[in-house]
C-alpha cells in the first residue's frame, strides 16, 4: 500500500467519524434527543478515534497513529456495550431513538468494531510507513480535518450546554445554559 493510498483510506475513514458525528448532532439538535452520559462517552471514543485519523493525514501515517485509534474504538466498545447490557434485560426500556431496530449505542459498537478491525488492516501494510516526501494535503483530507475539528468543538460546547461543569444528568432534560438561572445551574446547584 501506498502512502498516497494510505492518506485516501484515512481521509475516507475520518470523513466516516466526521458523519458518525453530524448524524449524532442531527439526532440530538432536529429530533431532540439529548445525548446521554454513556452517549457523550461514546462521541469521546469517536473523538479519540478521529484524533488518530487525523494525525495520519496530517503528519504521515505511523503505528502509533493507528494505536490511537484503537485505544479510543476501544474505549468506545466498552461504554457501548455497558449501555447494551443497560437496555438489555426485557422491561428496562432503552434510550433514544432507533434506526433499523437498533439503537444508536448498537450502532456505535458495530462502528468502532469496524474502526478496530480497519485499524488492524492498515497496520498489516508496512509500506505506506516509508519515509517519502509528503504531497500536499488534497481537498478531502483538509475538508475532513476541518469538518472534524468543528465537530470536536461542536461537541465541546454542546455538552457543556447540557452538563455544565458538573456531572451530568443520566436522563438530561434540556440545556443548562438556557436555564434562568444560568450561574447557579452551571456549578450544578439548582436555586
Amino acid at each position: 500500500m501506498t502512502p498516497n493510498l494510505s492518506r485516501l483510506l484515512n481521509a475516507l475513514g475520518l470523513v466516516a467519524v466526521d458523519t458518525v458525528l453530524v448524524l449524532a448532532f442531527v439526532d440530538q439538535l432536529w429530533f431532540r434527543d439529548l445525548p446521554c452520559p454513556l452517549c457523550i462517552l461514546q462521541r469521546a471514543g469517536f473523538v479519540a478515534a478521529g484524533f488518530g485519523l487525523a494525525l495520519n493525514l496530517i503528519l504521515g501515517p505511523r503505528p502509533s497513529h493507528y494505536g490511537v485509534m484503537i485505544l479510543g474504538a476501544v474505549a468506545g466498545v466498552v461504554v457501548s456495550v455497558r449501555q447494551i447490557l443497560l437496555h438489555i434485560v426485557p422491561g428496562s426500556g432503552s434510550y433514544g431513538n432507533a434506526i433499523l431496530d437498533l439503537h444508536l449505542y448498537s450502532w456505535a459498537l458495530i462502528a468502532f468494531s469496524l474502526i478496530i478491525i480497519g485499524s488492524a488492516i492498515m497496520l498489516l501494510f508496512d509500506r505506506q510507513f516509508a519515509a517519502t516526501e509528503r504531497d500536499r494535503l488534497k481537498v478531502l483530507p483538509v475538508s475532513a480535518v476541518v469538518l472534524f475539528v468543528s465537530l470536536v468543538v461542536a461537541n465541546v460546547v454542546s455538552t457543556l450546554a447540557i452538563c455544565g461543569v458538573g456531572l451530568c444528568p443520566e436522563t438530561p432534560g434540556g440545556y443548562l445554559i438556557f436555564n434562568d438561572n444560568l450561574s447557579l445551574t452551571l456549578l450544578g446547584q439548582p436555586l
